[in-house]
């Protein structure tokens, strides 16, 4: 028997390094910047693994840009579900550094601190604080991004991420852009819970007794794959953002007759919409 250890993380609404360095020309500019966005994510999930209820959230987020590379952002979260109609769950905040070389690479790392409600019932509540280091390479044809994180709730974990885009970019009139990104992500992770057995013991031919062994299992795997197609639009210092999105996830750890222990999760469809302005 497998008792689940769940740990969740809160689900960033970031956009890929690479689509927005593409399309929001304020990130690029080497003096401090403040903006403000509010995004909305239809069914909250980590790597399609689920809560009960089936949460969507409301997100306002604030970022304020030290200058092109240094940056720090908060953001409440609200949230819904049959249960609760926009509720606040509590807050994350971010610091980071960003570093562009040319249009060639983007590197990002930044550390997440999530301040959840004690009562909170998202999946990612678990998650005490996270640190991400993100890189991507660019070219005209595929952009190769690879990513690694650390997790912190009661022990630690660990995740990798690798995946492909590519960026359609259109000047539009009036000085607007228009862009899409189709991409392709795999996502890895450790998984900890606790694995039951048991053992009998004899000699020769002796039944002996038979022995419940338990212990703690930690396994790397693939969590999910997703697809997604991120458009923004951008005109001045406007961005409006929408992000339709596919995961597959995989290896859910499942608990036979317990399913408070075990994980939720199944193929789903879901959208991120948002927008932010730069001051």
């Amino acid at each position: 028997m497998k008792k689940a250890h769940i740990l969740f993380f809160f689900l960033s609404v970031q956009l890929p390094a690479t689509i927005l360095a593409q399309s929001d020309s304020a990130v690029v500019k080497d003096k401090p910047a403040f903006k403000l966005g509010v995004y909305y994510n239809s069914n909250l999930n980590y790597y399609g693994r689920t809560d009960s209820l089936r949460s969507s959230g409301v997100f306002p987020v604030a970022e304020f840009w030290v200058n092109k590379n240094f940056y720090i952002t908060a953001a409440p979260i609200f949230i819904s579900n049959a249960v609760e109609n926009f509720e606040y769950a509590g807050s994350v905040a971010t610091a980071g550094v960003r570093f562009e070389k040319e249009n060639k690479s983007i590197s990002n790392l930044y550390i997440v601190k999530p301040l959840y409600k004690d009562n909170s019932q998202l999946v990612q509540s678990a998650l005490k604080a996270q640190a991400v280091g993100t890189h991507s390479l660019q070219n005209k044809i595929l952009n190769v991004t690879i990513g690694a994180d650390v997790k912190l709730s009661d022990q630690l974990d660990y995740g990798a991420t690798a995946g492909l885009d590519h960026i359609l970019r259109f000047e539009l009139s009036g000085q607007s852009v228009l862009v899409f990104n189709p991409s392709a992500y795999v996502n890895a992770g450790t998984q900890q819970f606790t694995k039951t057995s048991y053992k009998q013991s004899g000699f020769l031919f002796f039944p002996g007794t038979q022995q419940q062994i338990t212990e703690e299992v930690s396994k790397f795997n693939i969590l999910s794959y997703e697809f997604s197609m991120p458009v923004v639009f951008a005109k001045g210092k406007l961005l409006l953002i929408a992000n339709p999105a596919y995961v597959l996830p995989q290896n859910l750890i499942t608990v036979s007759n317990r399913p408070d222990l075990s994980e939720r999760g199944e193929n789903m469809f879901y959208i991120t919409l948002g927008g932010k302005m730069n001051f």
